[in-house]
């Protein structure tokens, strides 16, 4: 008698971003550095306020990232190729479930792949 051991395999199905070139992306990088240039480095003069300092960039930091961040299903599609266009018309087919939608999503897919690509040779 053979014995195979199957373990429990946690699939990540979600993930969290900030969509590249959004309104979002960009209001995150202006607050974060008008944060950090607001931040008096004249008082550091030990590792334990560097310490401090640092501590309150990574907290600040991750509290912008919590108010800007998007949670999105990973598929197939979740390439960085892939770009506002796709996620537009796979959200409109996913909503329809019409063929017409199917075809133009994978039409601006083949489109959105192609430009990609021919940028990065």
């Amino acid at each position: 008698m053979i014995y195979i051991l199957v373990f429990k395999k946690h699939i990540q199905t979600k993930k969290h971003s900030l969509v590249k070139d959004s309104d979002e992306e960009k209001r995150f990088i202006n607050e974060l550095i008008n944060y950090i240039c607001e931040i008096d480095i004249s008082n550091i003069s030990d590792i334990v306020l560097l310490e401090s300092s640092i501590l309150t960039i990574t907290h600040t930091t991750e509290s912008l990232w919590a108010q800007y961040l998007k949670t999105v299903n990973i598929i197939k599609y979740s390439k960085s190729w892939c770009d506002l266009n796709c996620n537009r018309d796979l959200e409109m087919y996913r909503s329809s479930k019409c063929i017409e939608d199917w075809k133009q999503f994978r039409n601006i897919v083949k489109k959105t792949k192609q430009t990609f690509f021919d940028l990065k040779i």
